[in-house]
């Protein structure tokens, strides 16, 4: 009865954003937890979710009712004019230069008018007798031009302060305090404004989809990220949280429960050398949220992962950091990463063509990784076609000897296998054990990944 009442209030109970009338309401949770409200396996649909951070890393936050927001951004002016846009910024600083300047010209203006400089009594047509306070300021505009090359030093050397007035001695000497202020100010926030780090994350990058297959034995969640520059990122190291709303023990509901997916950090495995994309690994484990979850599951699941990258900027020793985020919807399941990296003559290559490609790994289980656990299951490749052998080692087979003296490698099928000289010709699987075998005798880490062009 108490879900019947609370589920019709509101319409998407995965939405973060709800209306002030359903503000305090939540629908009932129990598919959200893996159960249907029937008790059987009839799995729901998908829910629209919008994204807690975008792919481009901003977050889908938006700030309501906050209470003396101006007050509290104007008390940390520095942080305010730093975050704000460029042309923002540029129209505070002229505008705070323009109203500095109108101030003490009509300051000196009022100088000059008090003390009779603007209608003094000449003698004979003239120069006057009374001695001013500024010379040769007449107007109001000669007292704007007085004040801008006072402000900014210029000194054409016509318009000048006497010693009659210690009023006008004065405002030049506030003036010029002032002055420096401001450029001290303005040169300050737009230094701090251009190193900031923030742009260095364009240059990080994130792979489209996350994948879920088979690592030495067991299921893993993946995603690959890369350095677009040749300048590296000093003591880089990634997390990853996952998000999804959570109904507590004592019925709280939490539209934005974080848990945290290990990717190695208890042993040192989250931080990196990012010279070139690289892999990172989340073991789906007890520890991990992603226990129970199948390829079935994973298809009507309504979570977010939250990826990060953290390190400092070589240049400036500042702190950046990359954000992304993967929905369940970009999760693939059974599928890993085309390799990238390449070994030439004398360097490494990096194909940055293929760094969000993908391919489909036969014979990856479909069940959770608790229901593997559960049955001790030992997770082996069901026997593939002859072209489907492994993706990689064909890849190496392939290019293995193209930089050298015109050697082939010879792929035959319906034959037997033959080696000469490390060079290794394939064969027809005829079975699945002479597959395990030949996987035996080929470890990945002995064959360099030359070039793609043969693929």
């Amino acid at each position: 009865m108490i879900q019947r009442a609370m589920g019709s209030v509101r319409v998407n109970r995965y939405s973060i954003v709800s209306t002030e009338e359903d503000g305090h309401k939540v629908s009932s949770l129990g598919s959200m937890n893996g159960h249907s409200r029937n008790g059987k396996g009839h799995a729901p649909r998908r829910k629209h979710r919008n994204r807690f951070v975008k792919k481009n890393g901003q977050c889908n936050v938006y700030f309501a009712n906050l209470s003396n927001k101006s007050q509290r951004y104007m008390a940390d002016i520095f942080t305010t004019c730093v975050d704000t846009r460029w042309r923002y910024m540029l129209m505070i600083f002229s505008a705070a230069f323009l109203v500095s300047w109108l101030f003490f010209g009509f300051l000196f203006w009022c100088i000059a008018f008090f003390h009779g400089d603007l209608n003094a009594p000449s003698v004979g047509g003239g120069p006057s007798l009374l001695k001013p306070c500024i010379m040769h300021v007449n107007s109001f505009l000669g007292a704007f031009l007085f004040s801008v090359e006072t402000q900014t030093t210029i000194g054409y050397g016509f318009r000048c302060v006497t010693e009659e007035c210690p009023l006008a001695i004065m405002a030049v000497v506030v003036q010029s305090i002032v002055g420096c202020v401001i450029d001290s100010f303005m040169i300050g926030t737009i230094m701090a404004k251009m190193a900031r780090p923030k742009k260095r994350a364009q240059t990080l990058l994130f792979s489209h989809h996350a994948v879920i297959s088979v690592r030495d034995g067991k299921l893993c969640l993946m995603w690959r990220v890369g350095n677009l520059r040749r300048s590296h990122i000093v003591e880089a190291h990634v997390r990853a949280q996952l998000i999804k709303p959570y109904m507590t023990e004592e019925g709280e509901y939490l539209p934005l429960d974080q848990r945290d997916l290990n990717v190695g950090y208890d042993v040192g495995l989250d931080r990196i050398f990012l010279v070139s994309p690289i892999i990172i690994v989340h073991e789906i484990d007890e520890e991990s949220p992603l226990y129970g979850i199948g390829k079935e599951e994973l298809e009507t699941e309504n979570f977010e992962i939250v990826v990060i990258l953290e390190g400092m900027v070589e240049a400036t020793a500042m702190t950046t950091q990359a954000r992304s985020s993967y929905l369940a919807s970009e999760i693939l399941w059974g599928h890993r990463f085309e390799p990238v990296v390449f070994e030439e003559k004398n360097h490494y290559k990096v194909d940055y063509s293929r760094f969000h490609k993908t391919y489909e790994v036969a014979g990856t289980p479909c069940c959770s990784a608790r229901e593997l656990q559960e049955s001790k299951m030992t997770i082996l490749p069901s026997p593939p076609p002859p072209s489907a052998f492994c993706y990689e080692n064909e890849l190496a087979l392939v290019s293995q000897d193209e930089d050298e003296d015109d050697d082939e490698v010879g792929v035959v099928l319906g034959g037997s296998t033959k080696e000469e000289g490390g060079v290794i010709q394939m064969m027809d699987f005829g079975s699945h054990l002479d597959l395990e075998r030949l996987q035996a005798t080929l470890p990945l880490d002995t064959i360099s990944y030359r070039r793609e062009s043969a693929i």
